[in-house]
């Protein structure tokens, strides 16, 4: 029988490629999805001996997630463990945003994660097992001027967990979001430095948040250390909400 596969949204980098990496440390296998990293992502898999493959993914394609999963397990085994990682933003005041870019944003970031989800349940719920990990953002939870699309969609993200959490749990599947503050990704490196330090200042931490530490915690919950946690919304933000 092959082994179990956790699938990996947007893993390529960021928080994605130090969940990916934090995985493949512990020796489980790995199915990640990248739209553009190609290269990345083939870097990943060539260093995996075999325990990672990479499958091309984008977030607006609605019938791909319904497509992928059959892919993956036919190729690498069951999927026990699912990351929605993968996520966009359109920034701009709300009175400026265009419906295309609103629409888009919820689509990618809330849409894709609910198809995502819809795929995987039927054979976790099957074989009575496995966990999924949400990635939302401390935007869901304080506001952030301009990003309104952006949180909208997290906080969407962070009730669908709690839901389907309720659904699922008597068949032995565990839905969790994980809500990171300010992590130095690509998603905020254009960001202007004032909106950083400003963030950055409300932090109780003086180290901030890493990649590695929102990947360590993803993959506590996919584990079964984590067996009696559901429908929770865990924060690591270096006490930005302390």
């Amino acid at each position: 029988m092959k082994p179990g596969v956790v699938l990996v949204t947007g893993g390529s980098r960021g928080i994605g490629r130090a969940v990916v990496d934090a995985l493949l440390a512990e020796g489980r296998h790995v199915a990640l999805t990248y739209r553009e990293s190609e290269a990345a992502a083939r870097e990943i898999v060539a260093a995996s001996s075999g325990k990672a493959r990479a499958y091309r993914y984008d977030l607006a394609d609605r019938a791909r997630p319904g497509a992928l999963i059959p892919e993956i397990e036919e190729a690498q085994g069951p999927v026990e463990g699912l990351v929605n990682n993968a996520a966009i933003r359109r920034d701009a005041l709300l009175a400026s945003t265009p419906d295309a870019d609103w629409d888009e944003v919820i689509d990618a970031n809330l849409g894709a994660a609910f198809r995502c989800c819809r795929a995987v349940l039927p054979g976790m719920i099957a074989r009575r097992a496995g966990s999924i990990v949400n990635v939302a953002s401390l935007t869901a939870m304080r506001g952030v001027a301009g990003q309104a699309s952006y949180g909208a969609s997290k906080a969407g993200l962070i009730g669908l967990t709690k839901s389907l959490a309720r659904e699922v749990g008597r068949r032995h599947v565990r839905v969790n979001a994980v809500v990171p503050g300010l992590v130095m990704t690509g998603m905020v490196a254009g960001a202007p430095a004032e909106r950083l330090q400003a963030l950055r200042a409300i932090e109780a931490l003086p180290s901030g948040t890493a990649p590695e530490d929102v990947a360590a915690t993803i993959v506590f919950l996919l584990s079964d250390r984590a067996r009696a946690i559901t429908g929770q919304a865990i924060l690591v933000d270096a006490g930005s909400t302390a």
